[in-house]
């Protein structure tokens, strides 16, 4: 992809993402120095949270960007289904062990869904766009939640889980919509908003 002279900034700590956004062979850099402090109002519509947030991140961001830059950031989140409405449960990145368990278990023998939200933004534009994938899980035993913790220690992940680590492997069933979102980073969205910039 040809920047025409413009330097990408990735605001995001997650490796997945600087992984997946690596893989679109472009250069970028990595800056996640920001003042946004994450909330929203409980009155909000969950599928629209991932979009806040990531709007937040990149408003957030510790400077003001200069003509030559895009700054991109962006939010994941894993919700369980609820009351129709859009308040089902969002399920954060998990607080500790037994917080992990108890978001696995929840997880085990039902569908949820994960969007991911990606702001892009320069000095005269922003774009926010989400992207959603449904995810459905077999029925997990504790045995396989408890080696999954044990050993992979997903607590820097929405849901208390990684696509692509083992519980991936062994566990999810069926997706509809794209396996990179459920990563974190919907890149082929990202590589069409970046077009646009460009």
């Amino acid at each position: 992809m040809d920047l025409k002279g413009k330097r990408i900034i990735l605001g995001s700590n997650s490796p997945r993402r600087r992984e997946l956004l690596s893989g679109l062979n472009i250069d970028f850099e990595i800056d996640t120095d920001n003042n946004f402090k994450e909330s929203f109002s409980p009155d909000t519509n969950y599928s629209e949270v991932p979009g806040l947030m990531s709007e937040g991140k990149s408003l957030g961001f510790h400077r003001p960007l200069f003509p030559d830059e895009i700054l991109i950031t962006a939010d994941t989140m894993v919700i369980l289904p609820g009351d129709g409405n859009g308040h089902g449960e969002i399920l954060g990145k998990p607080r500790d062990r037994s917080d992990a368990f108890r978001m696995l278990r929840d997880l085990s023998g039902r569908e949820h869904k994960v969007i991911t939200a990606v702001t892009l933004r320069d000095i005269n534009r922003m774009e926010t766009f989400s992207d959603t994938t449904y995810v459905w899980f077999k029925e997990l035993s504790d045995t396989e939640i408890n080696y999954y913790i044990d050993h992979f220690q997903p607590f820097d992940k929405a849901g208390a889980y990684g696509i692509q680590e083992w519980i991936g492997y062994i566990g999810i069933t069926r997706l509809d919509g794209s396996y990179f979102n459920v990563v974190g980073f919907p890149v082929h969205r990202v590589y069409d908003a970046l077009l646009r910039f460009l």
